[in-house]
C-alpha cells in the first residue's frame, strides 16, 4: 500500500529558497538546489497502535536488514525506523538526549545548536524514530509491501568536490544539490561512503574512478593494523560510479576512521579522516539503558594515551531490565554466528560478545550458566561474572567442583561439564550440550547414566566417528586418557552426584558467564593473566577489547574498545585503567580481537559489521513489557 502524505504535525518547516516544495506523493521534485531551515515544534503524542512491522527496508532498490514499524496515530499513519538503523541507513547523526521519547538529530538543514527533534517510541526490542516528515522533507516516497518497507529518494547531483589538510587529518567535502542519504562501511585500511547521488564524468575522471575497488574484508584475527601511526597520503580517495550510487573509496591510515556528517547552505556531505573522530554522546535509549561514547585518556607510564570508547550502562535492578547469557544454538552448544544475528534471534535489545570458544569446532571454552542450567562449565579457574534477576552481581575467579560417588564409596572427580576443553579425566555432558555427544578425542570411554544408574558403556575409537545419544533423564560421561578405571562405572552401578561452585557465592546466582582475566576487584586493578592460565603473550597483547563491569551505583557496564588514537589496541592493563576511569569498581575482560562487538537496537554500534567475526556466545540485555 502507498501511504498518503499528511500535514506536518511534528515540525514547522520554512524553505529558504524561492522554490515551493510540495509535500505530496507524485508532485514534481525541484531541479535546483534546495536548502532547508528547520525550526521544530513538538506535537503531543497521541495513543497509537502498531499495525505492521518488518525487518527489511529497500532503499532506492537495495535491500537492508533494518527493523521498521508502521502505526496509526489519530487519523494519520506513521512510519518508524530503528534509531541505529536510521543512523546507518540515512546518515542521521544522533545527538545526546536524556529523554528516550525524543531524539535530536543533525541532518543537512540542522546543526548541533539547533537540532531536529524526532519523536521516538519503544517497541521491544527496538527504539523507533518517527521519520514520516523527514522522508517528506527529503522529497522521498515510501511504500509498504507485506513485511518490507520501500523508500525511494530523488538522486542528488554532486556539484563540487574538494579536499584539504587539517591539523587532525584530512577533510573531503562533497557539495550536493539537495539533501540525500548515505551509508558508511569501513575495515582496516579502507573505508567507503555510499552516497545516493551522481557525479559528472569529469569529476569521476579527475578523482580516479575505481573499476576494481578494494574489497571490504577483515582478513586478520584483529582489525588493528600496524602499531605505528601513519599520516594520510596527499590523495586518499577515489570515486566509483554504480548507477544512482556514488561510492567514495577512502584509504585509511593506521587507527584512523571516518566521521561523516552533513551541512547546509550549500548542502554538503563532509567526510573527516581522523584518529580522534569519535563525537562524544550520551543517549538515554530507554529507561534502564544509557548509550555512551567518549574519548577516555589514561596515564600510560610517562605519557597519556587516549582511547575511543563505546559503552552501555544497564540498570539491571529495574523491573523492566534483565540480562542473561545468549548462545547461537538453541538446541545445543555447537555453532557461531554474528553477534547481531544472535541478539535478534533472542530478541535482545542490546548485547555484548561473551566468553572464549574454539573457532574450529565452534564449542565453548568457559563458564556459561543460564537460568540455573550449566550450558558449559568454567575452565582453569578463570574470571567470571554471576548475577540474578534481583540485581545481585558477583565477580571472582570461578571453579566448578563436581564429584560422582558410587554405591561402594568410590569418589570420581568430574573435570568439566558440557565443555569443549579437552583434558585427561572424566567429563560430563547433559541435554544442554545437545541431543547427542560426539567424542572430541580418540579412544574415549563412553558411559550413559539414566536415573542415577549406569546403563551402558562403550569404548569409542576415532574422534568424531560416532554420536551417542544423551538421555534427558540423566547424562553421559566420557573418560579420556584412561584417567579412571572404567570398571568403577560398569552397567548397573548406582551413582550420586554432588556439584558446587568455588567460591560458593556463585551457587545462588542464576546466570554466570566466564572469560578472563579479572581486571578490577573492589576498585583495585588486579590483572594477572598468568594466574588464570593465559599465556604471557596474551598478557602483553594489544588488541580490541570487550569488558563487563559494575559501578558503585550497582549498574552494569558493557564496554568495547578498539584502537587508541593514532595507534594499536589496548593491553589488559590499559583496559583495566579504562574501566576504572569509567567508574567500574569490579570488572572482567571478555573475549576480544575480532570477536569484540557491542549491539544496540539490532545494530553494531562499535564497529563496521564487515570487520566483526562470528561468536559463540554473549550477554543479552532484555527490556520486559
Amino acid at each position: 500500500m502507498k501511504l498518503p502524505w499528511y500535514p506536518l504535525s511534528l515540525f514547522s518547516i520554512s524553505l529558504t529558497t524561492t522554490l515551493c516544495v510540495y509535500l505530496a506523493i507524485g508532485n514534481p521534485q525541484p531541479e535546483e538546489a534546495v536548502n532547508l531551515n528547520l525550526s521544530a515544534t513538538i506535537a503531543p503524542v497521541e495513543a497509537s497502535n502498531s499495525i505492521q512491522q518488518g525487518q527489511a527496508i529497500i532503499l532506492n532498490g537495495k535491500t537492508y536488514k533494518i527493523p521498521w514499524t508502521q502505526w496509526q496515530q489519530g487519523d494519520k499513519t506513521r512510519i518508524g525506523i530503528s534509531d541505529i538503523g536510521a543512523m546507518n541507513l540515512l546518515g542521521l547523526e544522533l545527538l545526546s538526549t536524556d529523554d528516550p521519547s525524543l531524539q535530536p538529530v543533525r541532518w543537512f538543514g540542522t546543526n548541533s545548536n539547533q537540532p531536529l527533534p524526532i519523536l521516538a517510541r519503544f517497541i521491544a526490542p527496538y527504539r523507533y524514530l518517527d521519520i514520516t516528515e523527514l522522508i517528506q522533507l527529503a522529497g522521498g516516497q515510501l511504500q509498504v509491501n507485506n513485511n518490507t518497507l520501500e523508500l525511494n529518494f530523488p538522486i542528488a547531483q554532486i556539484n563540487n568536490i574538494r579536499q584539504g589538510n587539517q591539523t587532525w587529518g584530512k577533510r573531503i567535502v562533497l557539495e550536493v544539490d539537495r539533501p540525500t542519504v548515505w551509508q558508511i562501511s569501513q575495515a582496516k585500511g579502507h573505508g567507503v561512503v555510499m552516497i545516493s547521488g551522481k557525479a559528472s564524468a569529469t569529476k569521476l575522471s579527475n578523482y580516479g574512478a575505481s573499476s576494481s575497488p578494494k574489497p571490504l574484508v577483515n582478513t586478520d584475527e584483529d582489525d588493528l593494523g600496524s602499531p605505528v601511526s601513519q599520516t594520510p597520503e596527499s590523495s586518499l580517495f577515489s570515486l566509483e560510479d554504480t548507477g544512482n550510487l556514488t561510492k567514495v573509496h577512502v584509504d585509511l591510515p593506521t587507527a584512523h576512521g571516518l566521521n561523516v556528517f552533513s551541512l547546509s547552505n550549500p548542502n554538503r556531505i563532509v567526510i573527516d579522516v581522523r584518529a580522534d573522530g569519535m563525537v562524544p554522546k550520551e543517549i538515554v535509549w530507554t529507561p534502564g539503558i544509557i548509550w555512551r561514547q567518549q574519548l577516555v585518556t589514561i596515564n600510560n607510564g610517562r605519557k597519556k594515551t587516549t582511547f575511543p570508547v563505546n559503552w552501555l550502562e544497564i540498570d539491571q535492578r529495574s523491573p523492566r531490565i534483565s540480562l542473561k547469557p545468549i548462545t547461537t544454538n538453541f538446541n545445543g552448544q555447537t555453532g557461531t554466528a554474528p553477534l547481531v544475528t544472535t541478539a535478534q534471534k533472542w530478541r535482545a535489545a542490546a548485547a555484548i560478545n561473551g566468553g572464549f570458544f574454539n573457532r574450529n569446532n565452534q564449542l565453548p571454552l568457559g563458564a556459561i550458566r543460564q537460568d540455573n542450567n550449566w550450558l558449559s562449565s568454567p575452565i582453569l579457574g578463570r574470571g567470571a561474572i554471576g548475577w540474578d534477576d534481583k540485581g545481585q552481581v558477583y565477580l571472582n575467579r570461578l571453579a566448578l567442583r563436581e564429584t560422582i560417588t558410587t554405591a561402594t564409596g568410590n569418589n570420581i572427580p568430574i573435570a568439566f561439564l558440557n565443555s569443549g576443553y579437552i583434558k585427561a579425566g572424566v567429563s560430563r555432558y547433559t541435554s544442554e550440550w545437545g541431543q547427542s555427544y560426539t567424542p572430541l578425542s580418540d579412544n574415549e570411554i563412553i558411559i550413559v547414566v539414566e536415573n542415577n544408574q549406569v546403563i551402558y558403556q562403550q569404548q569409542a575409537r576415532k574422534a568424531k566417528s560416532q554420536s551417542y545419544p544423551i538421555p534427558k533423564n540423566g547424562y553421559l560421561l566420557t573418560i579420556r586418557k584412561n584417567a579412571v578405571a572404567s570398571s568403577l562405572l560398569s552397567p548397573g552401578t548406582n551413582l550420586t552426584l554432588q556439584s558446587n561452585t568455588i567460591p560458593t557465592e556463585f551457587n545462588q546466582l542464576s546466570h554466570i558467564l566466564g572469560a578472563g582475566p579479572l581486571l578490577i576487584s573492589n576498585r583495585r586493578i588486579i590483572v594477572n593473566a598468568v594466574s588464570e592460565q593465559f599465556s604471557k603473550g596474551f598478557q602483553k597483547q594489544k588488541a580490541s577489547r570487550s569488558a563487563i563491569g559494575v559501578t558503585k551505583r550497582g549498574t552494569i557496564m558493557l564496554v568495547a574498545v578498539h584502537t587508541r588514537v593514532g595507534g594499536s589496541g589496548a593491553s589488559l592493563d590499559e583496559m583495566a585503567q579504562i574501566m576504572q576511569s569509567l567508574g567500574a569498581t569490579d570488572a572482567l575482560n571478555l573475549d576480544g580481537g575480532s570477536s569484540t562487538g557491542l549491539v544496540l537496537g539490532g545494530q553494531l554500534i562499535d564497529r563496521s559489521p564487515v570487520t566483526a567475526a562470528r561468536v559463540h556466545n554473549g550477554i543479552g540485555v532484555f527490556v520486559n513489557p
